[in-house]
């Protein structure tokens, strides 16, 4: 090599350091679809303001519980939270990020949004096969002023894990005895009505392409979407719509004071709250193989938690209360612990 060539080596071994941090710290996450599109915002807000770097993979809440099981991300993300048994066993640490809410989506001819009147026992009854057809006595009698067709209704449902999934059989069998011991809740059941498909978009792209579909997607991404939302009977009796007013009505009865911050907000008390309504959670290791990854990743949500919610608001999203923001970094400090068996934050 002559001399040339040397210095010019020399020059990128110097300056190596320099871009890496220029490009910023590199994480990984893999999980949940419903918070993705905020992730995906902050994700590019932080390359500015944190210098972190997010691969955020949106592959569905049970692929993201496998794969941080498995290492092969620094995070993953559940809609649907994981048991003390399950974080115990796989020593993973379980916090919130945002709050979100699901909407049922139809496509029935000359009905927009939120024209459609639904209740939870309706929704159910649907999903179980029971009602068939859109011009079903009780959906009319819920819809009086409202022409629906003799049409017949096509569910549509994740076929894959999914923790939206989790969020809306939960909310079924909270309104519907029949639901709860036919069917139950997990991210994964056994439908006895409709077609699967994958993901929000899979949903989404079937209620869109079928006269007389019915789904469950995420309200943000329903919004950004331009799809037909509608009206749904909350605990109260009242028929709300999916808007930022009853999503924080129903934010407001959250009780954070139970272990691994699995709070329940499904069909919550409220004259004005919507009744679908839940946290999604970040799944990190407490026994790091590499710190400070385990740090940046901390440090992304700190900064999300500092910085972005302006930006979950413009996504239809709820913003944790600045207490549990807290509550979380306390978390951090106490249970995630480096290979040399310090706090990995603070």
């Amino acid at each position: 090599m002559n001399r040339r060539s040397l210095l010019l080596a020399a020059a990128a071994v110097a300056l190596a350091p320099r871009l890496a941090r220029a490009q910023g710290a590199q994480i990984t996450g893999a999980g949940a679809t419903f918070p993705n599109p905020l992730y995906q915002k902050w994700a590019e807000a932080a390359r500015a303001g944190a210098n972190l770097n997010l691969n955020y993979q949106s592959v569905g809440s049970g692929a993201g519980q496998a794969q941080i099981r498995n290492r092969t991300v620094d995070f993953g993300a559940s809609d649907a939270p994981m048991t003390a048994a399950q974080l115990a066993e796989n020593n993973l640490l379980q916090f919130p990020t945002v709050l979100g809410s699901l909407t049922p989506i139809v496509n029935i001819p000359g009905i927009a949004a939120d024209q459609l009147k639904l209740t939870g026992e309706l929704l159910a009854d649907i999903y179980l096969g029971k009602i068939t057809k859109w011009n079903d006595r009780r959906l009319v009698e819920a819809n009086a002023g409202l022409t629906l067709p003799n049409l017949a209704i096509a569910p549509a449902y994740r076929a894959d894990g999914s923790g939206t999934t989790y969020v809306w059989v939960s909310y079924l069998s909270a309104v519907s005895p029949e639901w709860k011991e036919k069917v139950g809740v997990g991210t994964s059941v056994r439908w006895p009505a409709g077609t699967g498909a994958r993901g929000n978009e899979g949903v989404a792209g079937t209620v869109r392409n079928t006269r007389g579909a019915i789904g469950y997607v995420e309200t943000a991404y329903a919004f950004q979407n331009h799809l037909v939302t509608t009206q749904v009977r909350n605990k109260a009796g009242t028929f709300v719509k999916p808007v930022a007013e009853t999503f924080l009505a129903a934010a407001s009865n959250a009780n954070w004071a139970v272990p691994n911050f699995a709070a329940d907000l499904v069909d919550t008390h409220g004259a004005n709250s919507w009744p679908i309504v839940s946290p999604t959670f970040i799944l990190l290791p407490k026994n790091p193989t590499d710190a400070t990854r385990a740090l940046n990743v901390m440090k992304f949500f700190d900064w999300a938690f500092n910085h972005g919610a302006a930006l979950a608001t413009e996504l239809d999203y709820i913003p944790l209360p600045k207490a549990v923001q807290d509550a979380i970094r306390a978390a951090w400090l106490a249970e995630v612990k480096g290979p040399d068996g310090k706090a990995v934050w603070g």
